[in-house]
């Protein structure tokens, strides 16, 4: 009895989550950049935190840069 259970379950989730990652809706849940928006024309370096005092500051700047 267990099986049609999880014969329904597991591939309904596998779907849903397929159908999250692939429309895009998991970029904009958390706020990660799309591939396309990693690197831009006027910024090309990787964006590190190299500030062990003010990591704030850093991130407001790369957050300007977007």
């Amino acid at each position: 009895r267990y099986w049609v259970i999880h014969s329904i379950t597991i591939p309904s989730l596998f779907i849903a989550g397929w159908l999250f990652v692939s429309t895009g809706l998991a970029y904009d849940v958390f706020g990660s950049p799309r591939p396309n928006e990693y690197f831009t024309e006027s910024r090309q370096g990787i964006p590190l935190i190299t500030g062990r005092f003010d990591p704030l500051e850093q991130l407001d700047e790369f957050s300007r840069s977007f």
